[in-house]
C-alpha cells in the first residue's frame, strides 16, 4: 500500500472536497452560471440526489456491506454511522457537477451566438 494512503491525515477527504469547491467556484463568479444564486433550486437538487445515497450508505454500513476507516475520516458521524465527509460528498459533488454543466452550457451558448452572428 502506498505511503500516502497509510499516512493520510484525517482531513484529506475534507481537503479534496474543498479543492472541488475551490476549482468550480470561479465558474459561478466568472461565467455567471447562477447555481448559488438560485438557492431553492439548488436545495431541491441536492436533497433529491443526496437523500437516497445517504440512506443507501447508512444502510450499507449498518448491514456490514461496507465501512469507513476511522483512521482516515474525522470522528464526526451522521446517523451514528456515516462520517461527515461522506455526507458532504453528496452535497459538494452535485454542486460541482451543476457548476461544471452550467459552465459548459454557458460557453456553448456563447459560441453558438457568435457563430449565428457570422451568418
Amino acid at each position: 500500500m502506498s505511503t500516502i494512503l497509510t499516512t493520510a491525515p484525517k482531513w484529506h477527504y475534507l481537503a479534496v472536497l474543498a479543492v472541488c469547491v475551490g476549482v468550480t467556484l470561479p465558474l459561478e463568479i466568472l461565467l455567471g452560471v447562477r447555481v448559488y444564486r438560485r438557492p431553492l433550486r439548488l436545495a431541491v437538487t441536492i436533497v433529491t440526489v443526496a437523500l437516497p445515497f445517504i440512506a443507501l450508505d447508512a444502510w450499507a454500513v449498518r448491514s456490514g456491506m461496507w465501512s469507513f476507516s476511522a483512521r482516515h475520516t474525522l470522528a464526526i458521524r451522521v446517523f451514528a454511522t456515516l462520517p461527515i465527509e461522506e455526507v458532504l460528498f453528496f452535497v459538494v459533488i452535485p454542486v460541482c457537477a451543476l457548476l461544471t454543466f452550467g459552465a459548459v452550457d454557458s460557453l456553448l451558448a456563447a459560441r453558438l451566438t457568435r457563430l449565428a452572428r457570422r451568418d
